[in-house]
């Protein structure tokens, strides 16, 4: 066998042993209560350094070798990027113009509050020491923790509506909505921080600037484009052009800064409704779903250590960040929901979505981490915080049905 083909099969082999923990994770983590793509992120972790490196070093060195890591990563970006170019195409814009105003006002809670208590977290951290690198002033660990605190789990958030049978609902629409609202602020935060600390502020102006030209090309272009392909009835056309449409928009959102999560996103809500966007979304949702997200949840296991906490103070330390990040989120949404107009189970819903940080959290972490704005030992607490955050989704639900019941 030579190389090329050996790296092929091994490629293979990673595949099957993650589909097969996420499946069994899963299916242990609805038994529990809790939604199956909890269990694939806890998966993810289990795979990583967490668990199998430290049980068994050999064997994760084996199985995820280093050199391996740039293809699990392309795979991963791909099957997030068809994910959200699915949502897109599931998107209920109808239902947003009908409650833009409550979208808006829970999204600036959902920043402000989140924003403002990082803030205060960051100066706390600075003055501790140990947390961000040296070249880190207060003002910017300010900006970067705003960031990360008032990010949302996007991807997560979606699969949640989903798989809680939300799609379509005022809750669900205004969730994903005001998430998707708050992680561009989040990232348009980070650019800041790195423009600022890389000497090159052009990249938040780039950021902001490219954001705005892909979406008005999306609706301007690719838009009436397909409109004229579905009227001719081109199938085929049409998928070799929203294939190309796709990866082209995924290229350009992450070269200008907001990550191709938001071109597959911004993509699929632009797909004429009335027939192309359900036939899409009835193609790509389930492979999608099945084979290539696992590989991202992994991906970033991969990059997760929960083992360098290793004594009290830090304990504190990131219980505090939890608290913070709780109050900014799930008690800033539910009251700008509630202060909107919505009955107390739609607000909590909605709370219980925005507060949720999953991987979205990880992957801005991670380029913290490899720009050298962060420690290892934040970046640790921040993974504990996503989590943590991400599990209490459920009982969350829970408590907005039994509310609904008392309404009732």
């Amino acid at each position: 066998m030579n190389q090329v083909t050996a790296h092929a099969a091994h490629y293979f082999l990673q595949l099957a042993v993650i589909l097969v923990v996420c499946r069994a994770v899963g299916l242990a983590m609805k038994k529990v209560g809790q939604p199956a793509v909890i269990g694939e992120m806890v998966a993810g972790v289990l795979l990583g350094p967490s668990l199998l490196g430290a049980v068994s070093p050999s064997l994760s060195a084996s199985l995820f070798p280093p050199e391996s890591k740039p293809v699990l990563f392309a795979t991963a970006q791909l099957g997030l990027t068809l994910y959200m170019f699915s949502v897109g195409l599931e998107f209920r814009a109808d239902i947003l113009r009908s409650h833009l105003r409550k979208a808006m006002s829970i999204s600036v809670a959902g920043i402000a509050a989140p924003s403002a208590l990082g803030a205060m977290v960051s100066v706390w951290l600075v003055n501790t020491g140990g947390f961000f690198s040296e070249k880190m002033g207060t003002g910017f660990a300010a900006l970067f923790m705003a960031a990360a605190m008032s990010i949302t789990a996007f991807p997560m958030l979606a699969r949640l509506i989903v798989e809680n049978r939300l799609a379509g609902t005022m809750a669900g629409t205004m969730a994903l909505t005001a998430g998707s609202l708050d992680d561009i602020a989040a990232w348009i935060f980070l650019a800041a921080v790195l423009g600022s600390m890389s000497g090159t502020p052009a990249l938040l102006v780039a950021a902001l600037c490219g954001g705005a030209l892909y979406c008005l090309v999306c609706w301007k272009v690719v838009a009436p484009l397909l409109r004229r392909m579905q009227m001719r009835g081109d199938d085929q056309s049409m998928m070799s052009a929203l294939a190309l449409a796709l990866v082209a928009g995924a290229w350009f959102t992450d070269m200008v800064g907001l990550y191709s999560v938001f071109g597959g996103f911004v993509l699929g809500l632009a797909v004429p409704r009335g027939g192309l966007a359900e036939k899409t979304a009835e193609r790509v949702g389930p492979l999608t779903s099945a084979l290539l997200l696992p590989v991202f949840f992994t991906y970033s296991g991969l990059n997760t250590r929960v083992d360098l906490l290793d004594t009290g103070a830090l304990w504190v330390t990131c219980g505090a960040v939890l608290v913070a990040a709780v109050a900014g989120k799930l008690a800033a949404c539910y009251l700008a929901a509630r202060f909107s107009g919505c009955e107390k189970h739609d607000a909590w819903v909605v709370a219980s979505l925005m507060n949720a940080r999953g991987l979205m959290e990880l992957i801005l972490l991670n380029i913290g981490l490899a720009a050298g704005l962060i420690s290892q030992r934040l970046f640790t607490i921040m993974v504990i915080m996503a989590i943590a955050t991400t599990l209490m989704a459920t009982p969350c639900f829970n408590l907005a049905r039994r509310l609904r019941t008392s309404d009732c």
